[in-house]
């Protein structure tokens, strides 16, 4: 049959809340579309230009989409776990696992991420005085192959299920024999699509840093921001293979019975583990570098100084870099490896927390003594430095083997994961987009708006996660569905209020976004990007701002091609009919794709 598994029972019409959501979404499309309809000229221009800032654009947009998409599941596990006191609540098991699994997909691979790359697109070639990327094409490859893992990752609510089983896929849970329906194999092809167009994405950034810079502006000239892009780059070039291989070992495990990770027939799960996290803790240093250049380059424009000591902030970087590969094996100090494995990864853990508190001793001596600017981007850094720090330290706690192992499986840990990546990699991304949002859309945001954004921001974060260091300490284990303890209950109930706060902010983000005013003061904004006036100073100032007027009043014209465009809607009709056993459509796929790439190249 053509269709293989596909049929009518796919549509998941058992779960009402999720029926429901597909009839809202549906009906949204059905509204909205009138509206795009003026706009498709436009549409089909970005869709097929080269330009790096368009595409910037592009990954910046389905950020924002996906960061509504992700914090709706955190709102409802939220409201699930403050109802289910002595009570089954109003989520099924099912679904429940579905959502908190999703919501941890979501934030990391299609909001982090895409937020991350955008600004990297279109900062850096204008950073380094490049007209583009260096491989203008894979770009926009590396963006509509992103766009389809994320659209394949969400097919999954219209047809078939989510994965269940976590964010991270252990075996054995993962495996055929206990998940034998699609969620699953929706989790891994999405997974190797997005990390594919990841990989192309740091060999284009890399390149371009390292090729595409203007003669004169040499390594230790380059910007803070230029150089934590750079080694995060560089991680997912090394890490990202790991992740890609490893999911498709695990492809094959579902479904040709290879059995690499099957004790049973001789495989070894703690393989998977190992692997996973070889390639997980990385990535969080993946996303939290670029948000550190970005907060260095925001405190030097600020402090109208150069920012404090340069090479140890650079040497700080390039040291997080190597050691975020000597961690690993804290994620699962409970697997008893023994007392000298334990002890070498718990000290490298801690040893990796000095070139991090070395950057906050720079930017805290880059704010002392300087005449500061009056903005709400200190608030932002202001409430990063509280909320980061707070996370950091839980996380030397969770360092020590033996209160990890007491600690690792409780919402402590949640408590301490979300603090570092909302309060270190999302307030980073918020302030860039703010500072460099006059650059990006020739727009400045009210400051009013971004001070109580900012104020909601901060005091949801706090309300929502520090209460769960205290049910941490407590007892209560994290994913929990139904519980007993009134304490409990009591603390859910002020993390919900948090939620609910984050809600708002997010709201009036959007409408700082969308109502933001037109900036007349364009031309100066170009300045802001050499903040750490290294560049500036040691040249002739006069030609910079002759060569920015140029790139600002000169037309580049940038090529246009669907193919990138076409390739990725065949990977995705490909992964599709291989999630489903649709062998037929999937041999079809594949050759047209193949057809499509080879007319690319030559093109």
């Amino acid at each position: 049959m053509i269709l293989g598994r596909l049929n009518l029972n796919s549509i998941p019409i058992t779960e009402p809340i999720i029926v429901f959501l597909m009839f809202i979404l549906i009906l949204i499309i059905f509204i909205i579309f009138p509206f795009i309809l003026p706009f498709l000229n436009k549409i089909k221009n970005y869709s097929i230009s080269f330009d790096h800032k368009k595409i910037g654009k592009l990954y910046l947009l389905i950020s924002f989409l996906m960061l509504i998409r992700g914090f709706v599941d955190a709102l409802m596990m939220r409201l699930q776990q403050l109802l289910s006191y002595n009570h089954e609540g109003y989520l099924s098991s099912n679904h429940y696992s579905q959502i908190f699994t999703a919501h941890g997909v979501i934030m990391i691979f299609f909001v982090a991420m895409p937020f991350m790359i955008g600004l990297m697109n279109i900062i850096i070639p204008l950073q380094i005085g490049s007209i583009d990327v260096a491989f203008p094409s894979l770009n926009l490859l590396s963006f509509w192959l992103n766009f389809f893992s994320i659209l394949l990752i969400n097919f999954s609510l219209l047809l078939g299920e989510f994965s269940k089983i976590g964010w991270l896929a252990y075996p054995p849970l993962s495996e055929i024999t206990f998940s034998p329906w699609v969620g699953v194999d929706y989790w891994i092809w999405s997974l190797q699509i997005s990390g594919i167009s990841t990989l192309i994405t740091s060999i284009n950034f890399i390149t371009t840093i390292l090729k595409c810079r203007k003669k004169n502006i040499f390594f230790y000239n380059l910007p803070i921001f230029i150089w934590t892009c750079l080694c995060s780059n560089i991680l997912i070039l090394i890490a990202f293979p790991i992740l890609n291989i490893l999911i498709f070992l695990l492809f094959l495990d579902r479904n040709f019975n290879f059995h690499f990770f099957t004790s049973f027939y001789g495989g070894q799960q703690m393989l998977y583990v190992n692997l996973i996290w070889a390639w997980g803790h990385p990535e969080v240093y993946i996303l939290i570098l670029p948000s550190f250049g970005i907060f260095s380059e925001i405190l030097s424009n600020l402090c109208n100084k150069k920012i404090f000591s340069y090479n140890s902030l650079l040497y700080a970087t390039l040291s997080i870099t190597i050691l975020s590969f000597l961690v690993w094996l804290h994620h699962f100090f409970t697997m008893g490896a023994g007392y000298t494995t334990n002890i070498f990864f718990s000290i490298t853990t801690m040893f990796i927390a000095i070139p991090t508190g070395v950057k906050i001793y720079n930017w805290l001596f880059t704010i002392l003594f300087s005449k500061k600017k009056k903005s709400s981007l200190m608030f932002w850094f202001i409430s990063f430095i509280i909320i980061f720090s707070i996370g950091g330290f839980a996380g030397i706690i969770l360092s020590i083997p033996n209160l990890d192992y007491i600690f690792h499986n409780s919402m402590f840990l949640i408590a301490h994961f979300h603090s570092v990546i909302i309060g270190g990699v999302l307030f980073g991304y918020f302030a860039g987009l703010q500072y460099w949002f006059p650059i990006i859309f020739n727009k400045k945001i009210s400051e009013f708006f971004s001070y109580i954004n900012i104020i909601f921001w901060f005091s949801g974060v706090i309300l929502t996660f520090f209460p769960f260091y205290l049910l941490g300490y407590y007892g209560m284990n994290r994913r929990t569905l139904i519980y007993y303890n009134f304490f409990w209950s009591k603390m859910l109930l002020i993390s919900f209020f948090g939620s609910v706060i984050i809600l708002f902010s997010i709201l009036i983000q959007i409408i700082s976004l969308i109502f933001s005013n037109k900036n007349n003061n364009f031309i100066n904004n170009y300045e802001q990007l050499f903040l750490n006036n290294f560049i500036i100073n040691q040249n002739n100032d006069f030609l910079y701002k002759k060569f920015f007027l140029k790139n600002l009043y000169i037309k580049i014209n940038h090529k246009n091609n669907k193919f990138p465009f076409l390739i990725s809607l065949f990977v995705f009709i490909f992964s599709f009919s291989i999630i489903w056993w649709m062998w037929k459509i999937a041999i079809f796929s594949f050759i047209i794709n193949i057809i499509n790439i080879l007319i690319f190249i030559y093109e």
